[in-house]
C-alpha cells in the first residue's frame, strides 16, 4: 500500500533509491498523487535482454506531510476487553 511506503519514507534520510518492482510502483502512485517528488531511470538487469526500473525519492511534499498527519491522527486502536458470565465487560 502506498501509504505505509509513505510513512516508511518519512524514517529515511532522502534521497533514497528503490529499486522492488512492487514498491517502485507505489512510487509511482504517491508521485502522481503529489505526495513526493521522485525520478525513474532504468538499469541493466542481470537477466539476459532485461531492464530494471528504479526510483530515486528526493523528498515528500507538503501535500505528503499532511497525509503522513492525518494517517497519525485517524489511527483507531481497538480496546480490548474480558467478557465475564453474566454480562459484565472489563475493558
Amino acid at each position: 500500500m502506498p501509504l505505509f511506503l509513505l510513512l516508511r519514507l518519512q524514517r529515511v534520510q532522502l534521497p533514497v533509491r528503490v529499486t522492488d518492482p512492487e514498491e517502485v510502483r507505489q512510487v509511482s502512485v504517491l508521485l502522481a498523487t503529489g505526495l513526493i517528488e521522485a525520478e525513474f531511470a532504468t538499469i541493466k538487469s542481470r537477466a539476459r535482454h532485461a531492464v530494471e526500473r528504479v526510483a530515486t525519492v528526493t523528498r515528500i511534499t507538503e501535500e505528503g506531510l499532511a497525509e503522513i498527519a492525518t494517517a497519525g491522527q485517524s489511527q483507531v486502536f481497538a480496546q480490548p476487553f474480558v467478557r465475564f458470565a453474566g454480562g459484565l465487560r472489563l475493558m
